[in-house]
């Protein structure tokens, strides 16, 4: 019986050295480290660093039509009825006279259309944190094949609440957003005209 009790005792004594060491934790995180987000909820972006992912899908159609038409018409009729002398001026017994007419018109217009689309992906970091809880994003992206780089630039505004569950928003819903996508390479510059073109564009009469 001495020797069962004083085993049992030891292996108490074992297990309480172990557990010791050990500390409880919470799954969920303390106050202060972050916001209190449940383990099995979808991270979105809500800190300065984080990273969002941007959906880009902007169209643009532009129009306008212009006309313009103008005449005028003049017209000057005279005659000498007499002179002091009637056998002066006259040509073959009748007394000069005179008759002019005139007409101008002209008329032109122009019509201008312009359609453009843009359809990308690009992740942006999160650069400030407004006190309303907006965040403020900006980033560029740059793509570069053939000789031919492209760029992507975002800045804006975005509303936590119109982040996806997945981490993405759509471009329409950036405030104050500036979006910019252009191309640098050898296929762009010989699609420009030269300084010789633009010239004689600018000084040729018709």
């Amino acid at each position: 019986m001495k020797t069962t009790s004083k085993s049992a005792s030891k292996l108490v004594l074992a297990a309480a050295f172990l557990f010791s060491g050990a500390r409880a934790e919470s799954l969920w995180p303390a106050a202060g480290r972050g916001p209190h987000t449940s383990m099995f909820a979808d991270r979105k972006a809500a800190s300065v660093g984080d990273i969002l992912t941007i959906v880009v899908s902007e169209s643009v159609a532009a129009s306008n039509s212009q006309s313009t038409k103008s005449s005028r018409d003049s017209s000057v009729s005279d005659a000498v009825s007499s002179f002091f002398y009637p056998s002066i001026g006259k040509h073959k017994g009748a007394l000069p006279s005179l008759s002019l007419s005139g007409k101008a018109s002209s008329s032109g217009g122009g019509d201008i259309s312009n359609n453009q689309s843009l359809s990308a992906r690009a992740a942006v970091l999160v650069s400030d944190v407004l006190p309303n809880g907006n965040l403020v994003i900006g980033g560029v992206r740059v793509v570069t094949f053939s000789g031919e780089t492209q760029y992507v630039v975002l800045h804006g505004l975005v509303r936590s609440d119109d982040i996806a569950p997945d981490n993405t928003i759509a471009s329409s819903n950036i405030a104050d957003a500036r979006l910019e996508f252009y191309t640098e390479g050898q296929l762009t510059d010989a699609q420009k005209r030269g300084w010789f073109s633009k010239l004689y564009e600018k000084l040729r009469p018709f």
